[in-house]
C-alpha cells in the first residue's frame, strides 16, 4: 500500500488540555493531523482546540474520563465522526498524587491505575479497529521515569511500569497490521504536577526546577515541547520500523547505576 502521509490522519490526544498533552497536539496539528482533544472537561480543552484552530489546524475537544468505559467509547465514536477514523492515539492523561504506601487507600490506588493504566487500555481498545481498518496506526503512551521505581508514589510508580509492558505487547500483538507502539518515559518536565510537587515541599517553583536542573546532564529541566518533538516522530510515516521501544526523553540516561 502506498505509505500514508501524516495529512491523512486523525489523532486522538489525552490529557490534552494543557501541559505535555496540549503540546503534543498542538504539535500533531501543525505536523497535518486533524487531532481529537480528550480531557475531564470539555471547557477546558478550548485554548488547546483555538490555538490549533488559528494556525489553520483542525481539532474538536470531546470531554471524557479515560479510566470509564462508557465515556470512552463514545468520545472516539464522536471524534470519529466529526474528525475521521483515527489511526494515531496518544495515551498522555496520568495522575500523581503522593501518599506513603501505608496511608494509601485503595480508592486513591484505583484511582491511580484507573487514569494511567486502565485508561490507555479503554483507548487503544477503542481505537485499534480503525487503526486495523486502514492497515496502519501509531500507539504512544506516556510512561514516565517513576516506572523505574518512584519512593513517593508506588500507585503512580507501578503504572507507569505497567504501561511499559503493555506497549511492548500491543507492538508484538499488533505489528502483523501496520500498527506500531512505542512509550515516552518523560523526566522532570515542567507541569502541574511538578509545580504541585514544588508547593509540597514548600520551596518556589524557579527554585526547585534549578535544582532539579542540576542533576540533569544536559543542565537544563524539560518542556512539554520536548515530548512533542519526540511523539511526533513517533507517529510518522518514517518511524514505522521504530516500535515496541521506550523512549527516555530526560535530559541523561536512566541507567547510569
Amino acid at each position: 500500500m502506498t505509505r500514508p502521509t501524516h495529512g491523512q490522519h486523525t489523532a486522538i490526544v489525552t490529557g490534552a488540555a494543557r501541559g505535555i498533552g496540549a503540546a503534543v497536539a498542538r504539535r500533531l496539528a501543525h505536523d497535518g493531523l486533524a487531532v481529537g482533544v480528550i480531557d475531564l472537561n470539555e471547557a477546558d480543552c478550548v485554548g488547546t482546540v483555538e490555538a490549533i484552530a488559528s494556525n489553520g489546524g483542525s481539532a474538536t475537544a470531546v470531554p471524557a474520563d479515560v479510566s470509564d468505559e462508557t465515556a470512552v467509547t463514545a468520545a472516539v465514536a464522536r471524534i470519529a465522526a466529526e474528525l475521521g477514523p483515527p489511526t494515531v492515539l496518544v495515551n498522555n492523561a496520568g495522575i500523581g498524587p503522593r501518599a506513603e504506601l501505608v496511608e494509601m487507600s485503595t480508592q486513591q490506588w484505583d484511582m491511580v491505575t484507573g487514569v494511567n493504566l486502565r485508561g490507555p487500555f479503554l483507548l487503544t481498545r477503542a481505537v485499534c479497529p480503525h487503526m486495523i481498518a486502514a492497515g496502519w496506526g501509531r500507539i504512544v503512551n506516556m510512561s514516565s521515569i517513576s516506572a523505574v521505581g518512584d519512593a513517593a508514589r508506588v500507585d503512580y510508580g507501578s503504572a507507569k511500569a505497567g504501561l511499559i509492558g503493555f506497549t511492548k505487547s500491543l507492538a508484538l500483538q499488533l505489528g502483523r497490521h501496520g500498527i506500531t507502539a512505542n512509550a515516552i518515559a518523560p523526566g522532570f518536565v515542567v507541569s502541574d504536577m511538578t509545580r504541585a510537587s514544588a508547593r509540597r515541599l514548600g520551596l518556589d517553583f524557579e527554585e526547585y526546577r534549578r535544582n532539579a536542573a542540576n542533576s540533569i546532564p544536559v543542565g537544563r529541566v524539560g518542556e512539554p515541547e520536548d515530548i512533542a518533538h519526540t511523539a511526533s516522530f513517533l507517529v510518522s510515516p518514517e518511524a514505522g520500523f521504530v516500535s515496541g521501544q521506550i523512549i527516555y526523553v530526560a535530559g541523561g540516561p536512566m541507567d547510569r547505576g
